[in-house]
């Protein structure tokens, strides 16, 4: 851990308390300088410290991604993670697949304060900027079937939903396949790609990404989108910092994944649905096709009961919803 990463630990873990130079210096085995240099550094990156000729410093809460600031709020049942936080990224899922193949191990998080190319599912670009956003991708490495690919995916919509509401007192509801959405607006889109070993059958690596509108004003958005996205906090001042929200989202996952096979969590997905029960417009293998959605199946599937009362059932890789409407 770098002399950077120790004070900026130190100092979150303080907080709100004021902590001496000295008494940091002797915690760390560190002399004055090396951390008035370490807190000038923080500073420059936009990390709000306040300092006190009689009482040191104290780090003020900041909205600065950090693998410090993640890590501490993850929980002692969540693994560890190995966690990358960048400034800028292309895509976080591809920063992910070149840690796979580079052999980074289970658990491996990548985060971007902003994505210069962004992706969603079938190659949608979606809007990204500075300081506003959670772009991120994880690596894992499950050595499982893919008939169980499903459940990743659900379980990351599940974890997402139940951090939101808990840290903001919003209500989510999730659109299938695995897009948030808070007042019939998209908040988070998360997207699951699978590499697999030829040999087993197996699935080797799993990568989740998802890219979260975390403070962005509802003008910051083009034109185009300020009817269909929106973010967590559109107009008040941030209640928490991205790196809480983050680690909140990383507890839930594993707080799911650790009790496997338990389904709750797929009837929590089943109830914040709000394509169930609604008429829905659809393609697949060129025909079109509309009917309504009357069930999520153990595969996190979606079953769509036709006019002529025969039953389509969709996987997230081969269609795109086009329209949702309320039966009458």
């Amino acid at each position: 851990m770098s002399t950077k990463s120790q004070v900026l630990t130190l100092l979150m873990k303080q907080t709100p308390s004021f902590i001496s130079g000295e008494e940091m210096a002797q915690q760390l085995s560190l002399s004055r300088t090396a951390i008035w240099k370490a807190i000038n550094e923080l500073k420059k990156e936009g990390h709000l410290i306040s300092s006190s000729r009689n009482k040191g410093y104290r780090y003020d809460k900041s909205d600065v991604l950090s693998a410090e600031g993640i890590r501490l709020s993850l929980d002692s049942k969540t693994p560890k993670l190995s966690i990358t936080v960048l400034s800028a990224s292309e895509s976080t899922m591809k920063d992910a697949k070149l840690a796979a193949i580079n052999g980074e191990p289970d658990n491996t998080l990548i985060v971007a304060d902003i994505q210069e190319a962004p992706k969603g599912r079938f190659g949608r670009p979606f809007f990204s900027k500075a300081g506003s956003g959670i772009y991120m991708s994880m690596l894992l490495r499950p050595n499982q079937n893919f008939e169980e690919m499903a459940q990743y995916t659900i379980i990351m919509a599940v974890a997402i939903a139940r951090a939101m509401d808990d840290f903001t007192s919003v209500q989510t509801e999730i659109k299938w396949v695995n897009d948030i959405y808070i007042n019939g607006k998209k908040v988070c889109g998360i997207l699951s790609e699978a590499m697999s070993d030829v040999e087993s059958g197996q699935i080797s690596n799993v990568i989740i990404g998802m890219g979260i509108n975390f403070c962005l004003k509802q003008d910051d958005f083009p034109e185009e989108l300020r009817e269909k996205a929106t973010s967590l906090f559109p107009e008040k001042e941030p209640t928490m910092t991205r790196n809480e929200l983050i680690g909140a989202i990383w507890n839930q996952f594993y707080r799911i994944l650790n009790h496997l096979p338990d389904q709750n969590f797929l009837e929590e997905y089943r109830q914040k649905s709000f394509v169930l029960g609604k008429t829905v417009s659809f393609t697949q293998a060129g025909v079109n096709y509309e009917g309504i959605a009357t069930a999520i199946n153990e595969h996190g599937e979606l079953v769509v009961t036709l006019q002529d009362k025969t039953d389509k059932v969709l996987s997230s890789g081969e269609i795109s919803l086009s329209s949702i409407n309320p039966t009458i």
